[in-house]
């Protein structure tokens, strides 16, 4: 049963208790990569997350919560921003998250993505670039990582892993609404990053020299390739430079989001 309730203390409240719901399946569907294109949606959890999502100027669209307290001041600044509210029931909500002791609220959210063109490299000292990203934990992790060293933003190049899938959010903790996402086309890219105004440095193990010996100098555009195999031939001939993160005989490749951390914070460290 779906019904509306209000008050001249607060917002209009849709109630919904039945997972059955056709507003709640179309809030489910957008765990699929499909509906999150077709819409232009995306899902967050977490009171903490979507608080932050307002801090930064990302209102939600609709806001699914259960009946609590401790969320009555988020759901009174999600209404201001224009959310539709819908308090719903505990197997609404795990219906929703696809999980187990879902979390108190769960936001839906407008995509923000930008085009490479409209990127001021001077805008700010540090930037992160990854070609072809295929695992969500490893893209939501450099997310959130290039939050904490104050990149200018995450570009990401060719076919990559969904920066809105749920997965990917969720490693973000938040940063998804703080760090600008753009992306390019492969060939865009190359052009891009041949003419990056300032030092461009791709991480590669051929012919780089070591990380800590190299001169970087503000915008720096760091770029990784995938988990598998690096850098394409063509991205590593466009960089200004490579440099390499030693390891010792027999370790094979860093994880991505390991070796964007690392480069993250040492070059922020020489800007």
């Amino acid at each position: 049963m779906t019904e509306f309730r209000s008050n001249n203390s607060g917002p209009r409240v849709r109630e919904i208790a039945s997972v059955t719901n056709p507003l709640v399946k179309e809030i489910r569907a957008l765990h699929m990569r499909k509906a999150r294109a077709e819409t232009g949606l995306f899902l967050a959890e977490g009171a903490r997350t979507i608080a932050q999502a307002l801090d930064y100027g990302f209102a939600p669209e609709m806001l699914a919560y259960r009946s609590d307290p401790a969320v009555a001041a988020l759901c009174a600044r999600a209404a201001a921003g224009g959310a539709q509210l819908l308090e719903v029931s505990d197997a609404v909500l795990e219906k929703i998250s696809q999980r187990d002791n879902a979390q108190s609220a769960i936001g839906v959210f407008r995509q923000r993505l930008h085009r490479l063109a409209d990127l001021d490299p001077n805008s700010a000292p540090l930037w992160l670039a990854l070609e072809g990203v295929r695992d969500p934990g490893n893209l939501g992790t450099c997310i959130r990582t290039a939050d904490a060293t104050g990149a200018g933003g995450v570009i990401l190049i060719g076919s990559t892993c969904d920066p809105f899938g749920i997965e990917t959010v969720r490693a973000t903790m938040g940063s998804i609404f703080a760090v600008p996402i753009y992306t390019a086309e492969p060939d865009e890219a190359l052009a891009f990053v041949r003419g990056w105004s300032g030092v461009s440095v791709g991480t590669a193990l051929q012919g780089a020299i070591d990380y800590r010996e190299a001169v970087y100098a503000p915008p720096t555009l760091i770029v990784n390739g995938t988990e598998q195999s690096g850098l394409s031939d063509a991205m590593r001939d466009a960089c200004g430079k490579l440099v390499k993160l030693p390891m010792r005989d027999g370790v094979e490749s860093l994880n991505l989001s390991v070796a964007a951390g690392v480069m993250l914070y040492a070059v922020r460290e020489r800007l």
